[in-house]
């Protein structure tokens, strides 16, 4: 049997419905029908008594009617035919009677056809009273009705748009007023009630706000990407209202209309020149209302929320969630985004790709398909500024970056005297920029030659010049390396001297031979 509970259930989840059909073992097709047809029918939630049967019969009661021989009746066509003028269930029947006899199949009485309409017309049409669970729901929106304050400064009036949260199980409700709607209002205003429940519940049902869903999509919104985050870091899931369905949040949208009674109507000549004030008065009526009797029944929305109810909530994590930006930039050929003016560098394999970039108090973070690559403290001050991690750049780039006076006198002092001496010869005697370069390339040597034959030569160079060049020491090298060849090769005479250098030209060249003695 298909386990059209289960399939359901895992869609109320935002799972995907590749995974389900994985998870449930039946065809992609097959829960697709299923969540269509769920979708249509407006069945947004599941409650105890809805088993894999009673779905069956709601979704597709065309199967049991094949099952047992008559021909199927589309009652949810039945239902829109019934609200055109002068259809009646008579006629309907008739019509489909003559189908049933045109396909061969056995029709329904017409007493039995008005039976199963009226079965399904008050079965699922109507508003079915749904029993929530305790810590299932939280229900979020803004009121209708603003309230306002008076600029100190200026003297005019503000608006103040109330933002309510509702738990669906017990009623208890949160206010809290912020003088604009935009994301960062709308998060804040979800941490603080948040904070007033000390919990959070598994499923958050809020509007299709352009702060919290990007594309109100029908079948699968796409949430606004803070508002994600906001999600993962708590633990809930969000379910968006279906546009123009209030029913889908029926007790936030009841208390939106008892708010505006009993707090906003209440609150609308009051005098205030902050809106922490006005927050204090909202509060404060806020809770006088929770602690407020039922009028039917036994209790109120506190005492209900405190003895069947407040356990039940996910506990809130450690730390408080820092509220964060979310933004696009592209890598640039240095591999740094800009971010308000600021750079920031990046791993340099994502030169020229799209990044998402975080960005909260004092951190900036960078997010290529949902991986963290880079993260950087915001950049304050002068404009133009940049952050460059070393692990960010090319081998090469990260060389030249490393390469500082300091790093070389460090690197000579570990090779020997000799070298020491040519490196601070450089340093002293020529423009930084040049010695670094001359210095660079003089480094690039210990790649050909060991330890001891760069110290050796430096030393020659050193004793002979009074100008030492990198071009000389070159040289110097490369003949010593010719002599080390020739006298492993057995060519030259042991015999000949440390000091025969061969391109020094001594008394003999200058014809001082013919006075020795």
């Amino acid at each position: 049997m298909i386990q059209y509970r289960r399939i359901l259930e895992l869609h109320l989840k935002q799972t995907s419905q590749r995974t389900i059909s994985s998870s449930v073992g039946h065809s992609r097709q097959t829960v697709s029908d299923v969540i269509q047809k769920a979708e249509k029918l407006g069945l947004i939630e599941l409650t105890d008594d809805m088993n894999n049967q009673w779905l069956e019969e709601f979704l597709f009661p065309e199967k049991l009617a094949v099952a047992k021989g008559y021909f199927p009746v589309d009652w949810e066509e039945v239902h829109k035919e019934l609200q055109k003028k002068n259809i009646t269930l008579k006629l309907l029947h008739n019509e489909y009677s003559q189908l049933a006899r045109d396909s061969n199949k056995i029709p329904y009485a017409y007493r039995t056809f008005c039976r199963h309409y009226g079965k399904y017309a008050k079965k699922y049409k109507l508003t079915m009273p749904i029993r929530r669970k305790p810590g299932e729901i939280m229900e979020v929106d803004w009121a209708g009705n603003t309230l306002n304050i008076k600029d100190p400064s200026t003297g005019e009036n503000l608006t103040v748009y109330v933002f309510v949260a509702t738990l669906s199980y017990s009623q208890i409700f949160y206010a809290e007023g912020f003088l604009n709607m935009k994301s960062p209002s709308w998060l804040t205003a979800h941490i603080n009630a948040f904070e007033y429940f000390d919990g959070v519940t598994e499923v958050l049902v809020p509007d299709n706000l352009k702060t919290g869903v990007s594309k109100p999509k029908r079948a699968e919104p796409v949430l606004n990407e803070s508002y994600r985050q906001l999600a993962n870091y708590y633990g809930f899931t969000i379910v968006p209202a279906r546009v123009r369905k209030p029913k889908d949040k029926p007790s936030v949208e009841g208390n939106v209309g008892y708010i505006s009674r009993q707090i906003i109507a209440a609150l609308r000549n009051y005098q205030c020149f902050s809106l922490a004030k006005l927050n204090e008065k909202i509060l404060a009526e806020v809770n006088k209302l929770n602690n407020e009797e039922f009028q039917k029944r036994e209790g109120s929305r506190r005492k209900v929320f405190e003895e069947e109810e407040k356990e039940k909530l996910i506990p809130l994590p450690y730390p408080r969630y820092q509220l964060a930006e979310w933004r696009t930039a592209k890598v640039q050929l240095n591999y740094h985004i800009q971010v308000n003016r600021m750079y920031y560098s990046v791993p340099y394999e994502y030169v020229q790709s799209q990044v998402d970039v975080r960005i909260s108090k004092d951190l900036i973070e960078v997010y290529f398909k949902d991986m963290r690559i880079a993260s950087h403290k915001i950049l304050l001050g002068e404009i133009g500024r940049y952050s460059t991690n070393p692990d960010h750049m090319p081998d090469n780039h990260r060389k030249y970056l490393e390469h500082t006076p300091d790093q070389i006198k460090k690197w000579a002092n570990a090779k020997g005297d000799s070298v020491n001496d040519f490196v601070d010869y450089m340093l002293n005697n020529h423009a930084e920029k040049k010695a670094l370069d001359i210095l660079l390339s003089f480094k690039n040597l210990e790649r050909y030659y060991s330890d001891d034959f760069i110290e050796k030569a430096c030393q020659t160079l050193m004793t002979i010049s009074h100008a030492p060049s990198l071009a000389v020491l070159k040289t110097i090298l490369k003949r010593m390396k010719e002599k080390e060849k020739s006298r492993m090769d057995g060519s030259i005479n042991e015999t000949t001297t440390d000091r025969d250098y061969g391109f020094v030209r001594g008394a003999k060249y200058f014809g001082g031979a013919k006075n020795e003695k």
